[in-house]
Order: structure tokens, then sequence, then C-alpha cells
């Protein structure tokens, strides 16, 4: 449950405990030093006061601290040599094997890292946690990568995703409704593909988790249809009024860090290109994102509705993290104004430190943002967004090791690892007013 902080009130409570605490602590310090007291006596009662006084001020100057990644893995069953449906088993397979050398580097790069909480993009969905998340935990995160402190997760969360599910319309509209591909609810060639799992050392509150998986597009307000021209929409009317705004999912994880309710806000907008001058992937990546602006708004009463029926957005004042492979950048790329460009200036969101890091500066000297890209193919697409309320960045990076460092051999192609950089961000939970 979520625990709220008054101040004043704490601060005086603190005032009156102290006052009390420091008094008693002098008029024992003035037995000690009295020259008729037995000092031996009273020596114990001095060592318990100081003790209790480093517990009590630790306490209060050590907020809870908490690494949070995002990193898109490449776990998804194409990357492996298979085509359309034929690679639908896959992942599940390598991973009972156990020894995949991509998927070892990805637990060692998390592993290195050490996040507390990390989105995993581009794993597959597998329904059976024993087939899939809980054999990279366990036969993978669990045991040493190349030397590496083996790391364990003790909660995650996984649901269904739109990819690769079958829609019964001709979305792209060559003439065929396949159900698969460009003709899936989000593109896949199987259902699960490219889906998304959240791991943390931290419980999760799986009773209030909300997903939006099938909260359709033309709901979101201020939704643009895509044009063929002036007066014809790309999408027929029925076809319009059913399809699906994410690609995946969106979802509203709450993880307990310290008795403190986080709002992981998770998703993956589709790639903003691949299609036509109707430019529907790229209103749909800005919509994807969008969401994210009307969910933390707090005002939106019955526009959004999560798949259980539930309306409205995340409650005013809520700590959150805007976490996932968003497929956009606010200074480059083919992304639509209005999506992650309004995301990153708004008032709820900080961001303090923009991650970055040797590498990725590196692999692309001549542009003047490369030290903040997360993807091979250069640009930041890649985020982790903390809220202005309930938390202080103190740190963030990217992990893309400089082409002189050992650990590179980790990142060197996407067969190496992924083509997209694991992302971490440093906070200190802080008190909601």
């Amino acid at each position: 449950m979520m625990q709220y902080y008054n101040f004043e009130v704490m601060g005086n409570f603190f005032d009156k405990f102290m006052s009390r605490f420091l008094c008693s602590f002098k008029t024992l310090l003035r037995r000690i030093c009295h020259t008729g007291v037995d000092r031996k006596k009273h020596a114990p009662k001095l060592v318990y006061f100081l003790m209790l006084l480093s517990t009590v001020t630790s306490s209060f100057a050590n907020p809870a601290e908490l690494r949070v990644a995002t990193f898109n893995v490449s776990m998804e069953g194409e990357n492996y040599g298979h085509k359309n449906s034929q690679a639908e088993n896959i992942l599940a397979t390598l991973l009972s094997e156990g020894t995949h050398p991509q998927i070892r580097n990805i637990a060692a790069i998390i592993q290195r890292t050490r996040p507390d909480i990390i989105l995993l993009n581009e794993f597959d969905y597998i329904a059976d946690p024993s087939l899939g998340v809980e054999l990279f935990i366990n036969s993978f995160l669990k045991r040493s990568q190349h030397g590496e402190e083996a790391i364990d997760y003790p909660y995650y969360y996984l649901a269904p995703v739109n990819t690769g599910l079958p829609s019964p319309y001709d979305l792209d509209r060559d003439g065929v409704a396949s159900g698969k591909g460009n003709d899936a609810w989000g593109f896949g060639h199987y259902p699960g593909q490219y889906g998304m799992v959240l791991l943390s050392r931290f419980p999760i509150d799986t009773s209030a988790v909300r997903t939006f998986q099938h909260f359709r597009w033309a709901d979101l307000p201020g939704a643009e249809q895509p044009m063929l021209s002036d007066d014809e929409p790309f999408f027929a009317p029925e076809v319009w009024q059913s399809l699906r705004l994410s690609s995946k999912s969106h979802w509203d994880i709450p993880v307990i860090v310290d008795e403190q309710i986080v709002h992981v806000l998770a998703s993956h907008p589709t790639p903003p290109v691949f299609d036509g001058p109707e430019r529907r992937n790229a209103l749909r990546n800005r919509d994807e994102i969008r969401f994210w602006l009307q969910y933390i708004d707090g005002s939106n009463g019955s526009t959004l509705y999560d798949d259980a029926g539930v309306t409205g957005g995340l409650a005013q004042g809520a700590r959150f993290l805007i976490v996932g492979d968003l497929n956009a950048s606010a200074s480059e790329g083919d992304s639509i104004a209005g999506g992650i460009d309004a995301l990153l200036a708004s008032p709820k969101i900080q961001e303090s430190i923009v991650p970055s890091s040797i590498g990725a500066a590196e692999h692309r000297p001549e542009h003047p943002k490369a030290s903040e890209h997360t993807a091979l193919w250069g640009l930041r697409a890649d985020y982790v967004l903390p809220s202005v309320a309930g938390f202080a960045s103190t740190a963030a990076g990217v992990f893309w090791p400089s082409r002189a460092a050992p650990e590179a051999n980790l990142v060197q192609d996407r067969a190496a690892s992924s083509d997209h950089r694991l992302v971490w961000v440093d906070l200190r939970i802080l008190p909601i007013p």
C-alpha cells in the first residue's frame, strides 16, 4: 500500500525524539565523566546509545536506492536463424539447453550491471514460465557467465502481447487478410514474438497490475487516423474502430520497494518506419508513447480503460518509471512530433541525467549526440524515465563499453547480444508529501 508522508509531522516527531534522546545521552555522559561513578557499570549503556543513534540517523539519512534498467535483448525466434512461424518455439528450446552464447552474453551484461528492476523487450512470450522466464533466471542469470557474479530475480511479470496475434482484417491493404506479419494486431509472424518480461528483486503486487493490450487506438484522446489522401482514410471505418493501440502491450506494474510503491510503466511501441506515405506506423508509435502522457496526467476519467474494464489513469502524485524500447528519438530519426519529444518535456518526468556511454561515442564519432545512442543503428531509442515525484536520480548510463575494454566483445554485434544496449538509471526513493 502506498505510504504518504507529511514532512511537518515527521519533522516535529523527529525533533521531539532527538531532544529526549540527546537529553538522556547527556545525562549518561555526565554520570560516566563524574569522578565518583563506576564507569564500567555505565559503559555498556553508552555503547547502546551510540548504536541506537547510528541506526536512527542512518534510517533518516539513507532512503532506499535502486537501479532500474531496460534492455531490448533480441531474444525472439527469428534472431536465431529461423524464419516466420518456424521460429515460434526456438527460444524455449535454447533456454532449455542452457548454453547458447548470445543468451549467455545477455545474462553476463545483466550480471555486470546488476539492476534491481529490469524490463526485457523482445523476449518471446512463453506462457509457461517454467519453459521461459524461469529457465532464463535459473539456467543463465543464477549461474556465473564469463566470470560475472550470478544474480537472482525472485519476482517477474509477463503477460500476452499483440505481436503475431491474428486479426481478421487486411491491415496492410495488400489484398490478403493473412492474420500474420502486418495483418496481426501487432507485427509478428507468431503469437508472442517480440514479447516482454519484467524481472525484479522486489515483490510485485500482481493483484494491482493493469494491462492495456486491448485498448483501441481510436479511443485515445487526440488519436490521428492514417490517411491515404485528405478525404480517404487508410483503414476502413470498421477496421479503425477495432484496431488495438499497443503493438505489444502497455503495462502498469506496481513494485513494492521498502514498503513504497513504484509503478513501472512498460511498453515497446512499433518502429515509426516500414509503412507508406500514410505513416501508419509512425502515427501508431507516436500514440503508443502519447498513451503514457495521458496515463500519468491523472485527469482522463473514463477515456482510458484497462483489460479488466477499469477506467482512469495513474493516481495524482504516484511514483512511476516509464521504461522500454520506445523506438523514437526527440532529436533524430523518423518519429513524428508530439510523441517522445512531448513525453520528455512533461513536467511530471525528470531527466536530470541523460544516460550515455563511451562506446556509443566511439561508434559514431561524427555525430553530436552519439554518446546518448542506445542502439547499434544510431539512435536513442531505449528509456528509463523516472517521475519527478518520489525520486532523485543519482547516476545513469548505457552498457556500451569502449572498444578497448575487455567486455567489449559482449556488444560486438547483434549476434553477440543485441542491436540495443542496456540502459540503467540509479535512483533514491524520496517521500511523497
